[in-house]
């Protein structure tokens, strides 16, 4: 077994490491951008594959990932974890539907609420003690799951054609091209910008340059939110346009 994830802030990797680590102590779990994960995919017979969902749809790094290793899948059984602020629908059979058209079996899937990371945006916003809150359900939740894994009995959150009707009409149909599209909003607050380079450091798809004249964008933004959380000046916003909250799961550890 080998888990995979692709994780913005740390939500979707704490899920799947944790529930990889419940289920095979000595498996090991890696990120779509990490060079090993292709490997460690032909070489698994089971996969636990991660990401966070976008307007109930699958981000787009996460969909290049499976399109360009199309191949490594087939006859391979995956089991999927789907991480969200508020709302999903179908949120696991979007990569499901993506994964069986390279031929591998997908063995169920499982939906978790976490702390809403899109901090430039007031809507979701908890307090910490609230986030704490959903952290503790999520480790219940996957602890359960782990077990009936464990036994056999796979959980299909968001595999049924009711989710499916609910992630269409609830949101992918108003948003269908976002997380399709590369973000073109990303920018940095030129009076604010240190340029210390941790946003650069950060992105997973790197795109971000930092230099003595400032910070710039080559508009491959997949939406992750890992340099708006970890600026520690707070000049980066991705969608929005002010900067409410930052939100780093290891804040919570």
């Amino acid at each position: 077994m080998v888990g995979i994830y692709f994780s913005g802030t740390g939500n979707t990797r704490r899920c799947v490491e944790k529930l990889v680590t419940l289920i095979d102590g000595g498996a090991k779990s890696f990120a779509v951008e990490d060079e090993r994960a292709a490997e460690a995919i032909k070489n698994a017979d089971k996969i636990i594959f991660g990401y966070p969902v976008y307007f109930s749809n699958v981000p787009k790094i996460v969909r290049e990932f499976i399109e360009n290793n199309g191949e490594i899948f087939r006859g391979k059984k995956v089991f999927i974890v789907c991480t969200m602020g508020l709302f999903s629908g179908d949120g696991a059979d979007c990569g499901a539907r993506l994964l069986k058209k390279r031929g591998a079996k997908i063995l169920g899937g499982l939906h978790v609420k976490m702390p809403d990371c899109i901090g430039d945006n007031p809507l979701l916003k908890k307090p910490r003690e609230k986030n704490r809150a959903l952290i503790r359900a999520a480790d219940e939740k996957i602890n359960l799951t782990a077990e009936r894994i464990k036994s056999g009995n796979f959980p299909k959150d968001g595999l049924s054609v009711f989710a499916r009707i609910a992630g269409l009409f609830g949101q992918r149909l108003y948003f269908y091209n976002k997380p399709r599209r590369y973000c073109k909003t990303v920018k940095a607050d030129a009076q604010k910008c240190v340029k210390c380079g941790k946003c650069e450091g950060v992105c997973p798809m790197k795109n971000i340059s930092v230099c003595e004249k400032g910070t710039t964008f080559s508009g491959r933004c997949t939406t992750c939110y890992r340099c708006f959380s970890k600026c520690p000046k707070g000049a980066i916003t991705v969608m929005g346009k002010r900067v409410y909250t930052q939100y780093k799961a290891e804040d919570y550890e």
